[in-house]
């Protein structure tokens, strides 16, 4: 597994995600714990809604979005973690039976002021449907520990 530090994160550089489907069982056991609207439990309510069929919740697209982040780079890091997300967009609905995939790019880094050890790197993620169409868009910042200077997590 590759061991990502803040030199890694270039401008431009981009992340690929692994596909993942969908499921109705899995959208609907998300609602019910999370966001319990009509047109994320039920068939005949998401028809009807301007969703157009069973949608997952935005939520579930963020957090779908997230794993997919983290095996696409967060696992194999440095990363310290995030102060916040600066964007977070679902431009059209994750319907039961669509594949998702995407990536990442490094928008911008930095060095910390106040933390040499750290860099602050600006990413973009797009998500996207098995037809290529963006359904989540999310800008966000990564604070990933420079080389030489990883944690000792072990020991922490």
């Amino acid at each position: 597994m590759a061991n990502y530090t803040f030199e890694d994160f270039t401008p431009g550089r981009r992340f690929d995600f692994e596909k993942r489907t969908l499921s109705a069982e899995e959208i609907i056991a998300f609602a019910q714990e999370f966001d319990p609207q009509p047109m994320h439990l039920d068939e005949a309510a998401g028809r009807d809604s301007i969703l157009g069929g069973l949608a997952a919740s935005g939520w579930h697209t963020s957090a779908v979005m997230m794993r997919m982040l983290y095996e696409a780079y967060i696992r194999g890091s440095t990363s310290e973690g995030s102060p916040g997300v600066d964007l977070m967009e679902w431009k059209r609905p994750v319907l039961a039976g669509d594949t998702l995939g995407g990536h990442c790019i490094v928008l911008d880094a930095r060095a910390s002021r106040s933390r040499p050890e750290i860099g602050i790197v600006r990413m973009r993620a797009e998500i996207t449907n098995q037809r290529g169409e963006l359904v989540a868009v999310s800008e966000y910042i990564n604070m990933m520990r420079l080389a030489g200077k990883e944690a000792d997590h072990a020991h922490g």
